[in-house]
């Protein structure tokens, strides 16, 4: 299981940077992402932004398993999408993984400019289009984050948002049939939270 108290290097906001290679244009877009289906999500938002362009080549690396719900695992990512196996993805994760970076996502855009560059002249492009983007980034130390679900009755969300705001934990709460606190918790500081919630819950809080 990964260390709960040690931090990380990620990029602090989502940048972008391009430059011009034998009439193709580049484009890298990173941005920070602590989960799957946030990486994703800024995949897809670039590749409808940048529909026209000829690649969309996304690369990421996600932790996973910082606290007691996971396996202490980093999820790697990365896609050629359409450009020769080898030539496009791998290299853009090579500079993620070289820099050390994670819940990190970049995707690197092309539009083709009719000179074709070869598979060592594509993976030096898309490498400089990660390392570039990463540039024209602040990277920032983070602690790691657990999010989890806890869902009660109506008569115990008073007691898990009292218990919530007295530690300072990001959470967000939707009232239907039962009450969900979307709650996003420093990983080492999970474990006895979440103990601390079953107790004043006498154990009727769903943590997921």
């Amino acid at each position: 299981m990964a260390d709960t108290n040690e931090t990380y290097r990620t990029v602090a906001e989502a940048v972008s940077a391009s430059f011009t290679v034998q009439g193709s244009e580049f484009i890298g877009h990173i941005a920070p992402a602590e989960s799957v289906d946030a990486a994703e999500a800024f995949v897809e938002r670039v590749s409808e932004e940048y529909d026209d362009a000829t690649h969309n080549v996304p690369a990421y690396r996600i932790r996973a398993g910082d606290s007691i719900l996971g396996s202490g695992m980093t999820r790697e990512y990365s896609s050629d999408d359409g450009e020769p196996s080898g030539s496009a993805g791998k290299p853009a994760l090579n500079v993620l993984q070289g820099e050390d970076l994670e819940n990190v996502v970049c995707v690197a855009t092309r539009y083709y400019g009719g000179t074709n560059l070869g598979t060592g002249g594509l993976a030096r492009a898309y490498g400089r289009a990660t390392k570039e983007a990463i540039g024209a980034a602040d990277t920032i130390e983070q602690r790691p984050h657990d999010r989890a679900r806890v869902t009660v009755g109506y008569e115990d969300s008073g007691t898990v948002r009292a218990v919530l705001e007295s530690n300072g934990i990001e959470f967000e709460a939707t009232y239907e049939e039962r009450v969900t606190f979307a709650t996003r918790v420093p990983a080492s500081d999970a474990a006895p939270l979440y103990d601390r919630l079953r107790s004043a819950t006498s154990g009727r809080a769903r943590i997921e």
